[in-house]
């Protein structure tokens, strides 16, 4: 379907919906809806209860999935977050971008001043945009000064307003950034961060584990902040770092007034709500430490799902439900211990964080980049389950195609009959990426081709899908990729190796005919 009539579709839609149904707020229909972007980081696919949890309950997110479109064929790009953030804001393809990759809080911005993104197609389609926590895209151009406005940075590719944090929760700078300031730095004590050396006198998670209130388990034992070590090195901004423990309703808090700021205004608005959870350090409010019986891990998916009950409220005491279409996804798949001892493994019981999927975080089997996805659109959505094949590189062009934009990025398919539950066709193909390694997915088959390096990465105790061979599976009759069957279909793994090959160009496997000898 063409742009237009998408576009026929979703205006019917609207004006169906709020015909005698006006705010009291203002009287005025927006032609186009308020866009919000719920994005957790390593929600694996079995984690909330619409997914089939059944340990751990997550009210508000399954209120979305049950209202709204519930996926189950739903992908991230990546199955590690830099790369996934990259596709879901650019349109693009991760490994077309050599720099995409796990990056360190100093990295430079990945995104280009001059491409083309999510927030800049809608601000030209009359948005108002913002970014409210986890960046970890890069900023700067160079050795950034943490002590003047850091820049370019999210308001220089597309975003009004933004406060974010740099890169990760385990990551120094542990600050927040106000459209490009730090927020709530004292000028006579600057900011100095490394990730190479120490600032002489400061102490470490490797050498002061006296200090520390959380125990590394592999590569988290540098600066300690709150009694938590952490990856690189940090001395100054002691006013202007973060309470760990206060940073989910920090994130909560400043999302629910943006939200109230530009409510039933001219302009619609685009949120990209950016929550930490469940990332390391897991750091649960103390109203959520202890509840789930998991450990940390499963405190802070109370938190998270607490918190987007708490965002819908806001969306509701707004009237703008009606009128603000969400999409709700997850960056990457589970991982449990990812470097810290927080009882994540020891406490987990029955519950499986990837479902009956494979692998996890960092992995190219399934559990790596299959995960949530919900769109959810009151009044105009049916609730529905949709086994269309869905990306979050697509959001691209089915946002576009929602707001009239003709701005298009080839790797970034209109998929909006299906996100709005009008249609049960989604994509063809999709390129599936984890830590530089792709594989291929083709209706109900995957091919992973040959890999070097270790089976499973022992440190997260997750299979990463490398084999010597290549692996061929069908999803429909195993989901869990426990048979590999290239050697019972060799005409399918021939074609989905031409499939993989038409799209990767570069990178060509042209060895695939003497393994099939």
């Amino acid at each position: 379907m063409k742009i237009g009539l998408f576009k026929s579709i979703v205006i019917l839609l609207i004006v169906t919906t709020f015909v005698g149904c006006q705010s009291s707020r203002s009287k005025q229909v927006l032609s186009n809806p308020n866009i919000v972007f719920i994005y957790l980081d390593d929600l694996g696919y079995g984690d909330i209860g619409a997914y089939g949890a059944t340990e751990i309950e997550t009210p508000a997110m399954d209120a979305l999935a049950n209202g709204g479109v519930r996926f189950t064929n739903g992908y991230a790009s990546s199955a590690t977050c830099t790369p996934s953030r990259y596709a879901l804001l650019t349109g693009v393809y991760p490994w077309r971008n050599k720099d995409a990759a796990i990056l360190p809080g100093t990295a430079p911005l990945i995104i280009g001043t001059d491409q083309m993104t999510v927030p800049k197609m809608l601000k030209e389609q009359g948005y108002k945009t913002a970014i409210v926590g986890k960046w970890h895209l890069g900023l700067g151009s160079g050795v950034v000064d943490w002590n003047e406005r850091v820049t370019p940075g999210p308001n220089e590719v597309g975003f009004d307003y933004s406060y974010i944090m740099a890169a990760t929760q385990d990551r120094v700078p542990t600050v927040y950034i106000d459209n490009g300031y730090v927020d709530g730095l004292d000028k006579n004590d600057p900011i100095k961060i490394s990730y190479t050396s120490n600032f002489e006198g400061e102490p470490t998670g490797k050498d002061n584990p006296e200090l520390l209130t959380m125990k590394w388990h592999h590569g988290h034992n540098n600066s300690i902040v709150n009694g938590i070590p952490r990856i690189g090195y940090m001395k100054g901004g002691e006013n202007a770092k973060w309470s760990d423990v206060d940073m989910a309703d920090h994130f909560l808090a400043k999302a629910q007034a943006y939200v109230k700021e530009n409510a039933n205004k001219e302009k619609p608005f685009f949120l990209y709500y950016a929550m930490q959870q469940p990332h390391v350090p897991r750091t649960p409010h103390p109203r959520f430490a202890g509840k789930s019986g998991m450990g940390p891990r499963g405190d802070v998916i109370l938190e998270a799902d607490w918190c987007i009950g708490e965002f819908i409220k806001t969306l509701e005491e707004e009237g703008l439900m009606e009128n603000t279409f969400i999409v709700l996804s997850s960056d990457n798949g589970p991982v449990l211990n990812d470097g810290y001892y927080d009882d994540a493994v020891e406490k987990l019981g029955s519950h499986k964080p990837a479902g009956a999927l494979r692998g996890g975080k960092y992995s190219l089997f399934e559990a790596g980049t299959r995960v949530p996805f919900i769109t959810y659109w009151k009044g105009t959505i049916q609730p529905q389950v949709s086994d269309a094949l869905v990306c979050q590189i697509d959001l691209f062009a089915s946002l576009a195609a929602l707001t009239g934009s003709e701005n298009t990025i080839s790797d970034s398919e209109n998929l909006l009959a299906a996100l709005l539950g009008v249609s049960d066709k989604g994509r063809n193909e999709l390129i599936l990426e984890a830590s530089s390694r792709t594989a291929y997915r083709r209706g109900s088959w995957v091919m992973i081709p040959p890999y070097e390096g270790a089976s499973t990465n022992k440190l997260v105790n997750i299979e990463l899908g490398n084999d010597t061979v290549y692996q061929l599976y069908n999803l429909d009759e195993d989901i869990s990729q426990l048979r590999n069957v290239a050697g019972k279909h060799p005409n399918k793994l021939k074609e989905m190796v031409e499939g993989f090959n038409a799209i990767r160009g570069h990178e060509r496997l042209n060895n695939y005919t003497l393994e099939l000898k």
